[in-house]
């Protein structure tokens, strides 16, 4: 299934990009007289935004990662995803307790609903990631075995044409 890497990643990174969106809008609304200025530090839900967050990058590590890790990562993003789907009524309820003359806005839906979407999208990357294609080797870091204090000459024992030519080569003469 080659061909569900850029959806699945797409509905994953739009869900989450979507449930830390409204995490951060206004959860409730002041009816008539009592401002929102006085509410603003608290209608919104911090937690769900950190969660969303926490998802949309662990997406970026599925298009880079490979194997088992793309797999952990995929599982990671599904868990941070719907990680917020059950405080939400809580979260809303206490917040429509603690400011009298509110009324609740769409935004909670709407982050369950894209914390959902992104959570399936990410059951599927765990389901579907082994036969997604991978980045090429040639963007890993270098392999071999790097050399200990004791298999390097000291700096002071190096003259400055070895120096020059350990850069050249791409090693650190230090």
């Amino acid at each position: 299934m080659r061909h569900s890497l850029w959806p699945t990643v797409l509905a994953g990174a739009g869900g989450s990009g979507l449930a830390a969106y409204a995490g951060a809008r206004d959860w409730v609304r002041a009816d008539g007289s009592d401002p929102l200025s006085t509410l603003r530090a608290s209608l919104d839900s911090p937690a769900t935004t950190s969660l969303a967050l926490v998802a949309l990058a662990a997406w970026g590590v599925v298009l880079v990662s490979r194997g088992r890790v793309r797999r952990a990562v995929a599982a990671l993003a599904g868990l941070a995803a719907v990680a917020p789907v059950p405080g939400v009524w809580s979260t809303r309820s206490s917040l429509l307790e603690e400011h009298a003359g509110t009324t609740p806005t769409v935004w909670p839906w709407v982050a369950v609903a894209a914390c959902l979407i992104a959570g399936a999208a990410a059951v599927l990357a765990f389901r579907e990631a082994p036969s997604w294609p991978e980045m090429g080797r040639k963007y890993d870091a270098p392999g071999g075995t790097a050399a200990t204090e004791s298999d390097r000459p000291r700096l002071e024992d190096q003259s400055s044409l070895d120096i020059w030519k350990a850069l050249d080569e791409g090693h650190d003469p230090t």
